[in-house]
């Protein structure tokens, strides 16, 4: 988390004169490149065990990581996880929607007081909420559909082949938008308003120093994640990945000043209490 949080706000630098989609293709060829590269050398396999389950588990968390990213440009990083991290909530009323499973209220009560910080994280100051300032949370939705179907598609495959089709996926997200927005320009507002606007715009070095140093940070972040499910038991660890909300903000509040208001921290609160909450009360 402490990675992911680093890597991520480095983001606030390209997304004053880049572009979402030269960014998410770039960062993929230099992503793919690195693991092709530990592929030949034998040190990790590509191998997957149900290549159709695979890439749909992937799609759905590379489309979530595509939200996340372009949430990026018009809001505090600490907001854009806070809603990002809504996921473990949607994990549970999706398990009860859709796959039969039962809550006690415990987790009942987690599920209120996690929808309650969301809305009071994403909520503006000026009192005027939007449905943009409600996109981070759905990346979250978007990411616990991932997170189920890692548990119901994706049993026994390997972190690397994964991490690659997530990549991969995202990459292909991103050369899509890329194309479109070449051929059929519009009109992009100046600075980062206009991050999800813009066709192909040539990197400067800036751009690629972030590039490089996003694709090294996604793999090692997303492998050092797995590492520690793979090490100790899920609902501990599970909880960890909210400090990326702590990290997260100290390092924009560090790198770009950007602060948070007190309703947003106790949002931030109501949202860590809750996935903790559900990560006791899991078997």
């Amino acid at each position: 988390m402490f990675v992911l949080a680093a890597t991520d706000n480095l983001i606030v630098i390209v997304t004053e004169m880049s572009s979402l989609w030269v960014f998410q293709t770039l960062r993929a060829i230099v992503a793919i490149g690195l693991i092709f590269a530990m592929a030949l050398l034998g040190l990790v396999s590509l191998r997957a065990r149900r290549p159709r389950y695979v890439i749909l588990r992937n799609f759905f968390n590379a489309f979530a990581l595509l939200v996340y990213f372009g949430c990026l440009a018009f809001l505090p990083i600490g907001v854009v996880v806070a809603g990002f991290l809504t996921a473990p909530i949607f994990v549970q009323i999706l398990s009860v929607l859709f796959r039969g499973q039962t809550i006690g209220i415990f987790r009942a009560v987690a599920v209120v007081l996690g929808f309650a910080g969301a809305l009071m994280v994403v909520w503006p100051e000026d009192g005027g909420l939007t449905w943009l300032s409600l996109t981070p949370i759905l990346a979250g939705l978007f990411y616990a559909i991932s997170a189920i179907g890692t548990r119901v598609w994706c049993e026994g495959e390997g972190t690397m082949v994964m991490t690659f089709t997530y990549i991969a996926i995202l990459g292909a997200f991103g050369a899509i938008g890329l194309g479109v927005l070449t051929v059929f320009p519009v009109d992009a507002p100046a600075g980062a308003a206009g991050w999800l606007h813009r066709g192909y715009v040539t990197p400067d070095w800036a751009t690629w120093a972030v590039i490089a140093t996003q694709a090294v940070g996604s793999i090692a972040g997303v492998l050092l994640l797995t590492r520690g499910y793979q090490l100790g038991e899920a609902s501990y660890v599970s909880i960890n990945e909210y400090s990326m909300i702590v990290f997260a903000s100290l390092f924009a509040w560090l790198m770009w000043g950007q602060t948070l208001g007190v309703i947003a921290l106790i949002g931030i609160a109501l949202i860590i209490l809750s996935g903790i909450i559900i990560a006791l009360r899991s078997s």
